[in-house]
C-alpha cells in the first residue's frame, strides 16, 4: 500500500491544479475516449481534428480525422483524478516518462486551438506526391499503374506517366480516379496550408520525448 501511494505521489507532479496531459487511446478510438472523458466532472478534453476531402474508389468522401492519431489531450488534477482517467473506456494510458507525467504548457494548447480556428474554413484534400506510383481506379486505364509527374491541386488533377505496351504515355486524370498512399491529417495540413495560416496547428508533438517542436512551413 505504501509503495502504491509513493508511486502515485511521484506521478502526480502537477499537485492540486489542473494541468494538460497527453492521453494515448486505443487505435482509432480518439472520439470514443474523448466522449467518455467529457463525462467526468473536472476533466477538459481537446481532440484536435481536421475535415478532409479524400479520394476513394467510390469517389470523393468527406472525413474528419485526428491531427494526432491515437492521442488526445486532457486537462485535469493529476493528484485526485489520474486513476479515474487512466481507467476510462478507450483510454490506453496517460503518457509518462518513468514515474512522471509530463505537463503540456497552456500556451501550446492555446496555439493549437488558435491555429485550428484559422484553418476552419480551409478545404483540405489529399493528393499523391510527384514521383509516387499510383493505380488508376476507373476509366479506360483502370487497374494500370503509373508515376505522377505533376499535381494540379487547384484542378484536383494529376499528370501521370503510364506504361502502355512498352511505351510511356502521359495522361492527365482527375484525382477521383487515382488511388495513392494516404497521408495523415497533420502532414496534409503542413503541406497544404499557407505558412501564415498554419500557426500552431503545424506544431508537432514528439511523443517519444514529449518536447513540442515548432515546424517552420
Amino acid at each position: 500500500m505504501e509503495a502504491t501511494s509513493l508511486l502515485h505521489a511521484e506521478l502526480c507532479t502537477g499537485g492540486r491544479e489542473a494541468v494538460w496531459c497527453c492521453i494515448r487511446t486505443h487505435v482509432k478510438h480518439e472520439h470514443i475516449a474523448a466522449a467518455h472523458l467529457r463525462r467526468i466532472p473536472g476533466v477538459e478534453v481537446f481532440n484536435p481534428q481536421l475535415r478532409l476531402l479524400r479520394s476513394t474508389r467510390r469517389g470523393p468522401r468527406w472525413s474528419t480525422e485526428s491531427l494526432f492519431p491515437n492521442y488526445l489531450l486532457a486537462r485535469f488534477v493529476l493528484e485526485s483524478m489520474l486513476e479515474k482517467v487512466r481507467y476510462t473506456p478507450a483510454v490506453k494510458f496517460v503518457l509518462r516518462f518513468g514515474d512522471r507525467v509530463p505537463e503540456i504548457p497552456d500556451t501550446v494548447i492555446e496555439d493549437l486551438r488558435r491555429g485550428l480556428a484559422e484553418l476552419g474554413s480551409t478545404v483540405f484534400t489529399d493528393a499523391p506526391l510527384e514521383g509516387e506510383e499510383v493505380e488508376i481506379a476507373a476509366g479506360a486505364f483502370v487497374g494500370m499503374k503509373g508515376l505522377v509527374t505533376h499535381v494540379l491541386p487547384g484542378k484536383q488533377r494529376a499528370r501521370i506517366l503510364l506504361d502502355v505496351m512498352g511505351r510511356s504515355v502521359p495522361a492527365e486524370l482527375s484525382l477521383d480516379l487515382v488511388l495513392f498512399n494516404r497521408r495523415t491529417a497533420a502532414k496534409i495540413a503542413l503541406e497544404r496550408a499557407e505558412p501564415a495560416s498554419v500557426g500552431a496547428a503545424a506544431t508537432e508533438f514528439s511523443f517519444s520525448s514529449f518536447t513540442p517542436r515548432r515546424v517552420v512551413a
